[in-house]
Parts: structure tokens; sequence; C-alpha cells
């Protein structure tokens, strides 16, 4: 006979219980957001905030992360004109690419 009740995977490593682990304290936000805050570079927080409501801290860091990805685009878009100019040699390609890896 199988039973109805599916039985769910637990997570390893996990400090939290499983009836816990659905629910996160105001502390616990509150320092993961300040975390978070920290890795934001001084320019992209408004004002110089020490701390900003959560969902100024959400904003800035998807602000920063556009900002990211622009910066990979650009910088992606001008190795790819420096390799395939006819200035660049195969040794230096080649260096480029080791420095890549």
């Amino acid at each position: 006979m199988s039973s109805s009740r599916r039985s769910r995977p637990q997570r390893t490593g996990s400090s939290l219980s499983p009836s816990s682990s659905r629910t996160i304290s105001e502390d616990q936000i509150s320092e993961l957001l300040s975390k978070l805050q920290a890795l934001l570079p001084e320019s992209q927080t408004r004002n110089g905030a020490q701390r900003g409501s959560a969902a100024r801290v959400l904003q800035d860091t998807c602000s920063y992360i556009r900002s990211l990805h622009q910066e990979v685009d650009n910088l992606s878009d001008t190795l790819a004109e420096l390799l395939s100019s006819a200035d660049v040699t195969s040794d230096q390609a080649a260096v480029i690419r080791s420095l890549l890896m």
C-alpha cells in the first residue's frame, strides 16, 4: 500500500528546522539587507545613507547589477573588436585569451 503523502527533500547544510525554514525573522532580514548594502559601492547608495529601507536597498542593488551587466557587455564588445582587428597578432591574442581564463 502506498502512502498518498509525499515526503519533501530536506535541505542539507541548513541550520533551520524544516518547520522554521519557511520563516525568517525581522532581525535576519535586517542583517541580510545590511550585508547586501555593504556590497554596493558608495556611489550606488542614494544620499550616502548608512541604512536605507529594504525597498531602497533592493532597488539600488538591482540598479548596480544592471550597470555591471552593461559594463560586461561593453567590455565584451571591446574585446571582440580587439581580437578581430588586424592589429592583434596571434601572440597577443593568445595572451589576451590566457588572461580571460
